[in-house]
């Protein structure tokens, strides 16, 4: 049996109990004001009491007195769940395990003690996690709606945010913060894998000493997410078809025409500003690469096929 979806991580539990009690208020209050209204409304009718039967009646002081304080005993138990919810949230345990969140446009990155990177998050069930994030770039912003949490990630600054996953499956991670023409697909997920498996994982691919394939870097660092590999438009030039092609860029503001060739593509990938394609913007980062790892991002773009004529 599927378990309830609310219960999925202890910060969704708090937010949504403070949310229903806070609705709850609001539906009980318009229930009784709209009863109020509609009885008062046939009830003084001009037509049922065409002269007032007294004019000069005065309001019930024990009445006002009442209402104001029930009035703001309930915004202060508001005020006291959010500011209970907001302390948990913003205390994270000395024991949660960290892991280094890093936004650019469009990927997201995040880096493990020993380590391993990854562009999915990856967290072991029932243990808190806390999250340290900063961006390359401009502003971003991480959200996971099934944990009920939400944090801008900004240039030159750490951020945090802290859950504890109280039920294992995969949960998007979105980013909330307008960052360019790519922000769509700046998305991931959030698995959450039983302790003893997310300790596999862990030890698996931190222990190999080699690079991993340039298809795999690519996806990784975030090439893909402007780049495609079979000839689509993107937010930067296709990769297909790309080596050994002819491309015409803008080179300290001369247009010229290059020959797609290795030099070009390390160039343009350590130096992304140095030979702007025609029709694309500045918006590319450098990638920060290894020697290795940029050999095989290189190969990889090689090794892909000609466009179709």
């Amino acid at each position: 049996m599927a378990p309830p979806w609310h219960e999925v991580s202890d910060t969704a539990v708090l937010v949504d109990r403070a949310l229903v009690f806070v609705i709850g208020i609001s539906a009980a209050f318009l229930a009784i004001v709209t009863f109020l209204m509609l009885l008062f409304v046939v009830k003084y009718n001009r037509k049922r009491r065409p002269r007032a039967e007294n004019p000069n009646q005065e309001g019930g002081r024990l009445l006002e007195v009442s209402w104001a304080v029930l009035a703001t005993l309930l915004v202060l138990l508001m005020f006291w769940f959010g500011w209970r919810d907001f302390g948990y949230l913003r205390n994270p345990p000395r024991d949660a395990m960290p892991v280094n969140v890093t936004g650019s446009e469009w990927i997201w990155r995040f880096t493990y003690e020993n380590g391993k990177e990854s562009t999915t998050l990856k967290v072991p069930l029932g243990r808190p996690t806390r999250l340290a994030m900063t961006s390359l770039d401009v502003i971003h912003s991480v959200y996971i709606p099934a944990f009920r949490i939400k944090e801008d990630v900004v240039p030159g600054m750490t951020t945090h945010l802290w859950f504890t996953p109280t039920q294992s499956g995969s949960y998007d991670l979105f980013c909330t913060e307008y960052c360019g023409v790519g922000h769509s697909h700046m998305r991931t997920t959030v698995e959450v894998l039983p302790q003893e498996a997310f300790r596999l994982w862990l030890a698996g691919d931190a222990a190999a000493t080699e690079p991993p394939a340039g298809r795999k870097l690519l996806e990784q660092k975030g090439c893909l997410g402007c780049h495609s590999t079979d000839g689509r438009p993107g937010v930067g030039p296709t990769f297909q078809g790309l080596y050994r092609s002819t491309a015409t860029v803008l080179t300290g503001g001369a247009v010229r025409r290059v020959n797609a060739d290795e030099e070009y593509l390390r160039r343009s990938i350590v130096e992304p500003r140095a030979d702007l394609v025609r029709g694309f913007g500045t918006i590319m980062p450098a990638v920060p690469l290894t020697e290795a790892e940029l050999d095989a991002v290189v190969d990889a773009i090689k090794s892909l096929p000609e466009a179709p004529r």
